[in-house]
């Protein structure tokens, strides 16, 4: 079956997949005192879906490596490739990331759905603008207790780490848990396109991910090897606990 690619729409400065979404006027760039929603409890995945393309990407960039610093949050960038049309090839992006964009789209998210750049998920429920940095926190606060699990995790020395999982998932069916490999830090000179002759720098930068486990509830115990947190390129890692297919995030945690 041939599958024809999405449209893809230039509005406000916003790219926007299909037309199934407008574009928000541009967000106020961060600045030192934007407030940063605290969290409590369980760490809160925020996902960040961006590309070198886009010209008003750098502000939600810049948020990103605020939201980076602080200890509740699980903060990943996901550059997507649909603006790679235009001449410049973002050297970061996956179709991965591109593809779950278009799964969390598909389930429908609170806030503001669709698919476009810069866009903040939350929890893999709630979308916002991802320069808004309202908008974000806003998100941020409003999922930081709606996971229905728990992830604990236990330095094993040199055999890795103890993964250990715990809750119902309230009913959520089905989830798998996800062995995310990001570099901390990842600093790119821009060389033609809207952000051209720019330096832009992203925080927790997705090199690879994979299925470590599936899950239906209850308490199990994971071990991630050595062999497995030897990606090329990552200095980090985090496991995430989720729906399949851009569902529902149950509960996220770095292991270091």
């Amino acid at each position: 079956m041939t599958r024809t690619r999405p449209l893809l729409l230039f509005v406000g400065g916003l790219a926007v997949l299909g037309g199934a979404a407008l574009a928000l006027p541009h967000g106020h760039p961060p600045t030192a005192d934007t407030p940063i929603a605290a969290t409590v409890g369980k760490p809160v995945l925020v996902e960040v879906f961006t590309s070198q393309g886009c010209s008003s990407c750098p502000p939600a960039d810049a948020l990103a490596a605020r939201l980076a610093r602080e200890p509740g949050l699980v903060v990943i960038s996901r550059p997507v490739t649909y603006w790679d049309r235009l001449g410049w090839k973002d050297t970061l992006a996956r179709e991965s990331n591109t593809a779950l964009q278009q799964n969390y789209t598909q389930a429908g998210l609170a806030g503001y759905n669709g698919i476009y750049t810069p866009q903040v998920v939350v929890n893999g429920s709630f979308g916002a603008v991802g320069s808004r940095a309202e908008d974000v926190t806003a998100g941020i606060a409003r999922y930081a207790a709606s996971g229905d699990a728990a992830i604990r995790v236990v330095k094993q020395g040199e055999a890795g780490y103890a993964v250990d999982l715990a809750g119902t998932g309230a009913g959520a069916g089905a989830a798998e848990l996800v062995l995310v490999a990001v570099t901390r830090h990842v600093e790119v000179v821009i060389g033609s396109g809207e952000n051209g002759g720019r330096r832009v720098g992203y925080a927790n930068v997705l090199r690879a991910e994979r299925k470590l486990a599936g899950w239906n509830g209850g308490k199990a115990s994971i071990v991630v090897s050595p062999a497995q947190l030897a990606v090329p390129g990552a200095d980090r890692y985090a496991v995430v606990l989720r729906q399949p297919g851009g569902g529902k995030v149950l509960a996220a945690r770095w292991l270091s």
